[in-house]
């Protein structure tokens, strides 16, 4: 656990959490609840945004709540309050009590079973306080923005650039004893610039976030990519309809990685709503693709010993050699699908991605020729069959290189046939979330055009 003296910024200790959370168990064990969750969290941060150099806006939040979910028998309730006040705790339980007396019995509800709490609590380094004054953090934007304009005359215009700085801690208790929390940061500098004029205008950004403030890029690395970004795009023009192979640019390979765990997650397997049901140790993808769970990574995104129900998180392969090793799986979800939770109550803690050491400019030469997508539009995702068809802008690319910016293009395809057709995943690594992973070629797709 963090040293409390870590936590001096806050308005409430982590011991005045804990002993929220006991007075919310005891009071619901009084109240007649055969068991009984409690989440007692603080958070508080600050953003700015600056636009051409001037002030845009600075928002300061402060927040703090009480979720308490009570069973009774099967029958669950759930209320919550933002005062911690004594009247307001025991309010709250009555209030959930009333929910579940009046709720239908659910033979899956209930708390995840007592053997699976979990009970060490490493200190994963997820807090670093960021003392930024407000006057810094316009500095730091101006320096992003100013960097952006100082690439080329034609960025034109500017939605902003944006400093941001979170920190928050939390207290997660049940009645089988559980109480596990701990505080966190989260930090970001992001820009977002416009290149051209008229109707050949072009937008693009680029961000950079993390648990330390020291651990961001520079603002103006940030600002100068963001507008190298926007300026390449200028010019863009249609291909005609092809089937070619398609490299999904890092940040939105995670959303392809995205789809798999929504995929195979507990809530859709068990509303038989997707198209990877019943895939448990099949091959999903190629055999040279893998993708760990590290839920333990010192300063990780979506690291965390437990997860929402108070489960122990684990280490463990969700695909090795291309095959499905596992779910995500929360206590409800896998009673409902007859299976053991999987400690991914609230989500993954930190997919990794293997699959290949080819860095960007390697896919590209491996491809040859084929569409970079930079950018995708809508959200033509299809769990149910894996149709997948999505607007798109990026790069034409031929003899292995950039040769210029396409738009107004629809990509389609189906998921599983994509993820079976992943040809290799760069060592392009991104981290901006809970999946972790490099650009993916995929070997076709159906790209349409003029």
């Amino acid at each position: 656990m963090p040293r409390t003296s870590d936590t001096h910024r806050f308005g409430h200790r982590l011991e005045t959490l804990q002993q929220l959370a006991r007075d919310v168990l005891s009071h619901a064990a009084k109240c007649g609840a055969s068991a009984c969750d409690v989440d007692v969290s603080e958070g508080f941060g600050q953003s700015v945004t600056v636009r051409c150099g001037e002030v845009e806006t600075i928002e300061y939040n402060r927040d703090k709540g009480i979720g308490v979910t009570v069973y009774l028998g099967q029958q669950k309730g759930y209320a919550s309050t933002s005062d911690f006040s004594s009247a307001a705790v025991r309010d709250t339980v009555a209030a959930a009590i009333d929910i579940a007396r009046f709720t239908a019995a659910d033979p899956c509800a209930g708390l995840a079973d007592a053997s699976l709490m979990a009970t060490a609590m490493p200190d994963l380094d997820l807090y670093h306080p960021w003392a930024l004054p407000v006057e810094g953090a316009i500095d730091l934007a101006r320096r992003c923005e100013a960097a952006a304009f100082a690439v080329s005359p034609q960025v034109s215009n500017s939605e902003g650039a944006s400093v941001s700085t979170q920190e928050a801690h939390f207290i997660s208790a049940n009645s089988h004893g559980f109480m596990g929390g701990y505080p966190t940061s989260r930090n970001y500098i992001a820009c977002s610039v416009i290149a051209g004029e008229g109707d050949g205008m072009q937008r693009d950004d680029w961000y950079s976030t993390a648990r330390s403030g020291t651990a961001l890029a520079s603002p103006e690395a940030i600002g100068d990519y963001a507008a190298r970004r926007a300026l390449a795009r200028m010019a863009g023009r249609k291909i005609k309809t092809c089937q070619v192979p398609v490299l999904f640019e890092a940040p939105l390979a995670a959303s392809l990685i995205g789809s798999f765990v929504h995929a195979v997650s507990g809530g859709a397997l068990y509303r038989k709503s997707s198209f990877l049901l019943d895939s448990l140790g099949q091959q999903v993808f190629p055999d040279h693709v893998s993708i760990s769970e590290r839920p333990f990574l010192p300063q990780g995104l979506a690291s965390g010993p437990f997860d929402n129900d108070g489960v122990a998180t684990r280490d463990r392969e969700v695909v090795a050699n291309g095959i499905l090793q596992g779910y995500f799986l929360s206590a409800y979800t896998a009673r409902k699908l007859g299976m053991q939770t999987t400690g991914n109550a609230g989500g993954c803690h930190n997919l990794l991605v293997h699959g290949g050491d080819l860095d960007f400019q390697g896919l590209l030469r491996q491809m040859g020729r084929g569409l970079l997508v930079t950018e995708l539009l809508g959200h033509g995702v299809n769990y149910v069959t894996g149709d997948y068809s999505r607007g798109a802008a990026g790069y034409w690319v031929e003899g292995g290189e950039i040769r210029h910016p396409v738009e107004e293009i629809t990509i389609a395809g189906n998921l599983r046939d994509m993820f079976r057709g992943i040809v290799a995943v760069g060592s392009d690594t991104l981290c901006r979330g809970s999946k972790q992973v490099g650009s993916i070629l995929i070997d076709r797709m159906q790209v349409a055009g003029s």
